[in-house]
């Protein structure tokens, strides 16, 4: 590697890193909003909100890659064009070609981390996102579990525990239970227990009373005196686990290894659809490679200017807006029909090819004036 191309590549790197971590905050606070009010609202700690939020970073990550790579190569271009430093280089013999060398290397290095972050870590954080989910779901006691609060955990269900001890042991419980049409059920208890059963959790309750009262003409009140008596909460809680998983959980090696009869029994999806998802784990990571040299050839085709390549950064602006928009076309064409796979490669390939030509235009002014002396 000459020492231009370091000194380019390591700029590149360098401003793609800075552009990287302001897109990843504002994504990441976007959402980080929500997702606090919502734990923190269900009685979780902060670590479980820092706990969730480093696994939603890969996501959030994969996101910006190719935004932060077109952001730093127009930069970085402009930044050197308006120094002359791009001016010298073509006066040494430098083609537009050979000055993209370094804005290649920088592309395919954000491909490849773009790549392992499509294919494994972000299925990997999306399947450890989905256990916890699934893990606090069942913490019933968190979520529902309040002392001095009339709490409705279900339709026609109501639980008030007048003090909850550091040891988990609940006082003073008070459990109306109104979903029977023909029955209504009244719990009182001096203290209670939270227990897992093999249906899910239980509510073991000692030293109460159970009134029962009919809804009937008789409207006949039954008392019973229980020294411990056991109440499913897994009634009203729904703890059901799904067999099926999503498809942003399976990892791009696992989903090619499955047949069209696993995919549909796991996934609940049509073939397309499995399809369509393969095939865009590996075609939008070039959107990165395809961004940053259609940023840096719309900038070298304009000349030195006091005041700025401006046109041309809202030319490369509306080239990277016409390849999401084709790549969003060319993933629901994929999701409806199978056989129309390759239209989720047009938007890298498109890039590519507009990138080349906007790198040949550049070059023919100069050698017409060359052809001409």
């Amino acid at each position: 590697m000459s020492r231009f191309d370091r000194y380019l590549l390591s700029q590149l790197l360098a401003l793609f890193g800075f552009f990287a971590l302001v897109l990843v905050a504002v994504y990441w606070v976007n959402r980080a909003v929500g997702l606090f009010d919502r734990l923190i609202g269900d009685g979780q700690s902060a670590l479980v909100f820092l706990e969730f939020s480093l696994l939603m970073l890969p996501n959030v990550i994969r996101l910006v890659l190719p935004i932060a790579a077109f952001a730093a190569t127009v930069y970085v271009t402009n930044r050197l064009t308006q120094e002359s430093e791009l001016v010298v280089m073509q006066a040494t013999g430098f083609s537009a070609f050979r000055l993209a060398r370094p804005v290649m290397m920088f592309g395919g290095i954000v491909t490849a981390l773009h790549l392992v972050l499509m294919n494994v870590l972000v299925p990997w954080s999306g399947e450890m996102l989905s256990a916890r989910e699934e893990q606090l779901s069942r913490n019933v006691t968190a979520r529902y579990l309040k002392a001095g609060e009339f709490m409705h955990p279900a339709s026609g269900v109501t639980l008030f525990i007048r003090e909850i001890t550091p040891l988990g042991e609940l006082r003073d419980i008070l459990l109306s239970d109104e979903r029977d049409s023909q029955t209504r059920t009244l719990y009182t208890a001096r203290s209670a227990l939270l227990a897992r059963g093999n249906d899910g959790p239980v509510l073991l309750m000692f030293d109460g009373i159970a009134q029962r009262l009919s809804r009937d003409a008789s409207a006949r009140l039954s008392v019973t005196r229980f020294a411990d008596i056991t109440y499913d909460l897994g009634a009203m809680v729904d703890t059901a686990v799904l067999e099926r998983v999503s498809i942003e959980t399976v990892s791009t090696w696992s989903l090619v290894q499955m047949d069209d009869a696993t995919r549909e029994a796991r996934l609940g999806l049509p073939p397309e659809v499995v399809l369509e998802e393969i095939h865009s784990r590996l075609a939008q990571p070039f959107l990165s490679v395809a961004a940053a040299l259609v940023g840096f050839a719309s900038l070298l085709i304009g000349a030195f200017s006091r005041f700025g390549l401006w046109r041309q950064i809202l030319g490369a602006v509306g080239i990277l807006i016409f390849l999401q928009l084709l790549n969003t076309s060319g993933a629901s064409m994929a999701m409806r029909d199978a056989s129309a796979w390759p239209a989720v490669y047009a938007a890298p390939v498109a890039g590519l090819v507009i990138g080349a030509g906007l790198l040949y235009l550049s070059q023919r002014p100069r050698r017409r004036r060359e052809a001409a002396a």
